[in-house]
């Protein structure tokens, strides 16, 4: 394909190269000015794209981390999920004191003494060193520098989750409690493996009951937009939901909540059915079942948003909504 005039252009480079496309802007009055380092065609032409869209101009020997993490926040951060993308931001505040620096001089030890001297816990270290790899691979991508001291890094490693899945006794008690004010909630968590922002952000538009399938998900590329079968067992109470005609299918009259809304009412209701667990313990609920009852990985990978961890899964595996609805039927308590 032709780019149109005065546009940019792509080349492939020889040899065996991690980013063989080099991405090339004329310069008025002769010459031209490379924009960065690709791996694909096509990620080539979302540069031309972005750069044709709102130029911009580095030195790239000068450009301090400041201004390369404002023109990452701008070019590239909005592709992240707002969750992902809030965890970044919040861990460029421990990398503050290289601001000035420029880029190119910032070596593996300085990085590292950014995760080490943050004194938080290991979620926080792991943010900051990925931070890290993300402006290591934007700062490659532009030809600032040519190699990755991000791949040297190490963070705490994070500790064994304590969440607790809900027991089956605990479900029954659920469901003899239907009546009760939130308890459907529960049971579409636990019947749906949404996570809390997800199921509030759900709108009827993104229900469709012919279809019998939900679709949302915020967290990560393989958690956006990803259908989640709509079990018979919770049918019913989506049905009710949706009747209500609120602009979220979970409202509180008639009005969007907020997860600290919702926590609250979730906190009522525990003490209430005397039972200690969080909203995310739905989801590791919906998991642990799903694999004891035996559905098929690749299924549950699905339906939770999770890339599957072997290469056959992930890349050859194809599922149909039928092998999806079959997979979530499987929880028949």
């Amino acid at each position: 394909m032709r780019l149109p005039n005065n546009y940019g252009s792509i080349s492939k480079l020889s040899g065996n190269r991690r980013r063989p496309y080099v991405v090339r802007k004329s310069k008025e009055g002769g010459g031209f000015t490379i924009l960065g380092y690709t791996a694909s065609r096509e990620e080539g032409l979302e540069l031309l794209a972005q750069y044709n869209a709102n130029p911009w101009d580095i030195d790239r020997a000068k450009i301090t981390l400041g201004g390369l993490f404002d023109l990452w926040k701008e070019k590239k951060s909005g592709k992240l999920g707002t969750s992902n993308r809030y965890t970044l931001f919040a861990a460029y505040r421990y990398c503050v004191p290289l601001a000035d620096k420029p880029y190119a001089q910032i070596r593996a030890y300085e990085m590292q003494e950014c995760i080490d001297t943050c004194g938080k816990g290991p979620g926080t270290e792991a943010g900051i060193k990925c931070l890290w790899g993300h402006l290591d691979r934007f700062a490659l991508e532009l030809d600032i520098i040519t190699r990755q001291y991000s791949d040297l890094l190490t963070s705490a490693p994070r500790q064994e989750t304590g969440r607790t899945p809900f027991t089956t006794e605990e479900i029954k008690t659920l469901w003899a409690h239907l009546s009760e004010p939130w308890v459907d909630t529960v049971l579409i968590f636990i019947y749906s493996g949404w996570r809390i922002s997800e199921l509030l952000a759900l709108t009827p538009a993104d229900v469709d009951l012919q279809a019998g399938t939900m679709k949302g998900g915020t967290k990560t590329k393989a958690g956006k937009n990803r259908i989640v079968p709509i079990h018979s067992r919770i049918r019913p109470m989506v049905e009710r939901r949706m009747a209500e005609g609120g602009p979220r299918l979970i409202c509180s009259k008639g009005k969007p909540i907020s997860d600290q809304q919702y926590r609250r009412f979730w906190a009522a209701l525990m003490d209430t059915l005397h039972m200690k667990h969080t909203p995310h313990e739905c989801r590791h609920t919906f998991e642990t079942r799903l694999d004891s009852a035996g559905a098929n990985r690749k299924c549950i990978d699905l339906m939770m948003g999770h890339v599957s961890k072997d290469i056959g899964n992930r890349v050859y595996n194809h599922k149909t909504l039928e092998e999806l609805k079959t997979a979530i039927e499987l929880l028949t308590i």
